[in-house]
């Protein structure tokens, strides 16, 4: 079969040219033509009969469109789950992404088998050989007479496989080694990783197939190749955490059939990823609540979790004192640490400033203002908190303390783990019904909270 003529389009301006060149004729950047393949005659209204059949495409109003409901199948891995928005959804397509070595592989691999008895799956892989699958399966335990791979890097011959074993669930590991004979660039080039991730998108929503894409990254954490990739899959996961650490964090960056940024913990051992299903009380185990540490209660997705959040307070040499933090927003510990001094009365001008999320946890919202603020002040002044004492709320720059969202379950998930007092916001106290056993101290300026961490 003759290979389809390519042409090569500006990422920029869209001018298209017959080869290659570093600048385009077009808009005159440099480096911004990628190789697009030709479509034979034909091929266009092929697809589109095989999408929509003979029927012609016409406008239909949402209201006569039947709703099917969605089915979804449990992968046997509850946080998986969880993060998936509750299962797997036939057809669709999952992107997961991580650092190497911190368990991508390991953990598709375990769905597959565990899905094996119910749902057949297939575990294509352009890394590994076939031997080293079935020593991976193996050493982690997994039965192996469910499990199907192949070993194979052209899309067209994955797919012309596919369609003779029809999987209900396909692995591709990873889309930056897949190639398209369509294309003459080299695999995991722009160009390669788009077609091929569209050949597999196309497939899942013709067959019902469910396919998992995993992920390489760059060296800043974004999945490597072009940005469109995000946007063709359902769903993006991304593993959070040192790859020497024992603990992964999975969270979920985009998901049209769930909720975004909800979190799936899981604990590395030698039979693969285990599931973690009270993380609350791994990131708080040791923890000795002394001097400059806080703990908080923030929420991931629909899951209330409690962290231990630290500060580091010392006199600095040098000229700019430096604000490093781990696991939260630099430029929002800037921020606070300006509030603190104009309406708390506490500088820190001359004072390094380290804050770390105890886990290797990442927290982005805003409910984490206060535990950091008090948590700077206990390491200044080297108090401890109060034992047994949470606290969550947004500081606003004119030093008011300002309500979260789901404040009621924040307080029930601190009194299910035995702590006795709450420094919360004034309007997230007197809205709900308060979980018995727990002190609530409201609090409405950063001045309130101040005083109701000294006692």
């Amino acid at each position: 079969m003759a290979r389809p003529k390519s042409l090569f389009q500006c990422a920029e301006c869209g001018a298209g040219a017959s080869k290659w060149v570093g600048q385009c004729p077009g808009c005159g950047a440099w480096n911004t033509l990628l190789e697009v393949p030709t479509e034979r005659p034909g091929a266009a209204g092929e697809r589109r009969g095989h999408w929509a059949g003979e029927a012609a495409a016409r406008i239909t109003p949402l209201a006569e469109v039947p709703r099917n409901e969605e089915v979804r199948v449990g992968t046997g891995i509850a946080e998986l789950d969880r993060v998936l928005g509750g299962g797997l959804v036939r057809g669709s397509v999952v992107l997961v992404g991580g650092d190497p070595g911190i368990g991508k592989s390991t953990l598709l691999l375990q769905a597959l088998a565990r899905l094996a008895p119910h749902c057949p799956g297939l575990y294509v892989s352009g890394e590994e050989s076939l031997a080293q699958m079935a020593s991976r399966a193996a050493r982690l335990g997994l039965p192996l007479d469910g499990l199907r791979a192949l070993a194979e890097t052209c899309v067209e011959r994955i797919l012309e496989q596919a369609a003779a074993s029809r999987p209900a669930v396909i692995v591709a590991d990873s889309i930056q080694t897949l190639w398209s004979e369509m294309l003459q660039a080299a695999p995991g080039s722009v160009s390669q990783v788009r077609e091929t991730a569209a050949r597999l998108v196309r497939f899942a929503k013709e067959t019902g197939t469910s396919v998992f894409l995993v992920g390489h990254v760059t060296k800043e954490g974004g999945i490597a190749g072009p940005r469109v990739l995000e946007h063709m899959v359902d769903a993006v996961l991304y593993f959070e955490g040192d790859p020497g650490g024992r603990f992964r964090v999975l969270r979920a960056f985009k998901n049209r059939f769930g909720a975004v940024n909800e979190l799936g913990v899981f604990a590395m051992s030698d039979r693969g990823l285990r599931e973690v299903p009270n993380p609350s009380a791994i990131f708080l185990t040791g923890a000795a609540q002394g001097p400059g540490s806080a703990i908080m209660v923030t929420r991931e997705g629909t899951r209330p979790l409690l962290v231990e959040v630290q500060a580091l307070v010392d006199h600095s040499p040098l000229s700019n004192p430096r604000r490093l933090t781990l696991g939260l927003e630099a430029n929002r510990l800037a921020m606070l640490l300006a509030v603190l001094h104009r309406h708390g009365g506490v500088g820190v001008f001359d004072q390094d400033v380290f804050c770390n999320v105890v886990g290797g946890i990442r927290v982005q919202e805003t409910a984490a203002d206060l535990p950091v603020l008090l948590a700077v002040v206990s390491s200044l002044r080297d108090r401890p908190l109060p034992p047994k004492t949470v606290c969550f709320g947004e500081v606003g720059l004119s030093g008011e303390i300002r309500p979260v969202p789901n404040g009621e379950e924040r307080l029930k998930e601190a009194a299910t783990h035995g702590f006795l007092r709450a420094i919360v916001p004034r309007d997230n106290a007197s809205r709900g019904r308060l979980p018995k056993g727990i002190e609530v101290v409201p609090v409405a300026r950063i001045s309130e909270a101040l005083e109701a961490a000294a006692d």
